[in-house]
């Protein structure tokens, strides 16, 4: 009974993702299509946690649905004030979505993946007994963050220096940072100051955990974001002191920490990443402390959308 019970839910769970994603991508109404994908994230999530990883669900849910959706609001917010017929011209764009070619070759490409996975073992064991034989050395006992943080690290330092490099580009673009002369809503207000100091708290958790449970920087980095955009939604502007130089120091604090801890090594032992088993755990410590910090402050950047400057903080 129960297996037939989880069943049921995968199949639902499956047919979901896939209605959700057609109706995000087949709208004409862009809204709509945004709020269609942040519910596709949020029931990925659940998808992730079925698979029993909860990593992937929890960066799913805060960093796939939450504040990605959120910067697809705020980006559709400034398409509005620049081009009221922004839903005209998607529904013109989308046309093609419909069309039987692009239906063929989605299911081309679906048969081929099925195809690739389908002869594989259902109890293959991969990489996982060769983390397991080697966790002692890693400095933590979770075996996540064993791999992202040391075995395979060069996979996560890229990732944080892409995200720095997509808030480089959005600032490239000129834009002013908007101004919120009016003050928020009663409601809004209080949330924020409820939820604040509990997210924070949560982010220091999450980041705490992340060396046995699952957790780790990005998962924290995004509940600070979080934290920055109810602020900013209530009218928060950061100060003008802060604009400048330090603002941009604490965006370049992770990548530049975790390269130096990347390249010391690579001079001591002629070994690039690997770090040494007896100091794992501390550096492995303050490689996500720094990259939760200039995470979630480049994902509160990405919100804002504009280069702060002290002109705009006055």
């Amino acid at each position: 009974m129960e297996a037939l019970i989880a069943w049921i839910i995968d199949v639902l769970l499956a047919l979901a993702l896939m209605g959700l994603a057609w109706g995000a991508l087949a709208s004409g109404d862009l809204f709509k299509a945004i709020v269609l994908f942040i519910a596709f994230g949020l029931v990925m999530a659940l998808v992730w946690v079925r698979l029993e990883a909860p990593d992937i669900a929890l960066a799913e849910a805060a960093i796939g649905a939450g504040l990605t959706g959120a910067l697809l609001l705020a980006a559709f917010v400034k398409l509005r004030i620049t081009s009221p017929n922004v839903n005209v011209d998607i529904t013109r764009s989308l046309c093609g979505i419909r069309s039987i070619p692009v239906l063929v070759s989605i299911l081309f490409l679906a048969m081929a993946l099925a195809y690739a996975i389908w002869p594989l073992p259902p109890d293959a064991a991969g990489l996982g007994e060769d983390v397991a034989a080697n966790l002692d050395r890693s400095g933590v006992s979770n075996p996540v963050t064993a791999v992202l943080l040391n075995f395979r690290s060069y996979d996560t330092l890229l990732e944080v220096m892409v995200l720095l490099l997509a808030l480089l580009g959005a600032w490239s673009l000129g834009m002013t940072t908007p101004r919120r002369e009016a003050a928020p809503g009663l409601v809004l207000d209080t949330l924020s100051r409820l939820l604040a100091p509990l997210l924070i708290l949560v982010a220091a958790y999450l980041l705490w955990a992340g060396a046995h449970a699952p957790g780790g920087a990005f998962q924290a980095g995004a509940m600070l974001a979080a934290v920055g955009v109810l602020m900013l939604l209530t009218g928060w502007q950061l100060p003008a002191a802060l604009a400048a130089l330090p603002l941009r120091l604490v965006l370049v604090a992770g990548p530049v920490t975790f390269m130096l801890l990347a390249v010391i090594p690579l001079l001591l032992e002629g070994r690039l990443l690997q770090l040494p088993p007896a100091w794992a755990g501390c550096l492995i410590l303050i490689i996500e402390t720094t990259a939760t910090i200039s995470i979630g402050t480049t994902l509160i950047a990405l919100f804002l959308g504009a280069a702060p400057n002290k002109e705009d903080q006055q």
